[in-house]
């Protein structure tokens, strides 16, 4: 994205400095929206508390998917259906709701919560080839996902996107945590 950073805050330090220095210190240009009113508080928490709402929903649906491969063989199959029912009872249905005449989960811009829906989709497509079949709306998203630059670019092979967990990564992943397999 080559739009600027928007940073929305009072006029004064408070917990916002920090963030300005890293952007300073990383050389990111950013604009800033002062807080003066109320009103524009609560239409930014309104729209903020949205956007983790989607997140943290995603979260719970992405750890079931990373921890597939930890799981025991004899417990793998059964985790499975409990993913791919959850992903298409529980989660799907309320992103598939909130895309319906909507290009982005919050509001008119791209958020992390949209960048997390298609990190989550494309993962489940991994499992599950089809299980966006009945989900037109994500589908559609994940298409104009796919279409933004820098997107297609992490999509591409090289990118530093990682692949599918294998079985050496999740032995690395045990020693390096000194985690025993039982």
């Amino acid at each position: 994205m080559s739009e600027k950073i928007v940073l929305y805050y009072f006029d004064g330090r408070g917990k916002m400095e920090s963030i300005r220095w890293l952007l300073a210190a990383a050389g990111v240009q950013f604009e800033e929206v002062l807080l003066t009113k109320r009103e524009q508080y609560v239409k930014l928490l309104n729209g903020r508390t949205k956007i983790d709402m989607y997140t943290e929903g995603l979260n719970d649906l992405m750890e079931m998917r990373m921890i597939l491969p930890f799981k025991k063989p004899d417990e793998k199959q059964a985790h499975i259906g409990v993913i791919q029912g959850k992903a298409t009872s529980r989660y799907f249905p309320v992103y598939e709701k909130a895309l319906n005449n909507s290009q982005y989960l919050v509001g008119n811009q791209f958020s992390r919560a949209d960048v997390h829906l298609m990190e989550a989709t494309l993962m489940l497509e991994e499992l599950f080839p089809t299980i966006l079949s009945t989900f037109p709306n994500l589908k559609a998203f994940q298409g104009k996902m796919r279409s933004l630059p820098t997107i297609s670019k992490f999509l591409q092979p090289g990118s530093q996107r990682k692949p599918q967990p294998d079985d050496v990564y999740v032995k690395t992943v045990m020693e390096v945590l000194n985690i025993q397999i039982p």
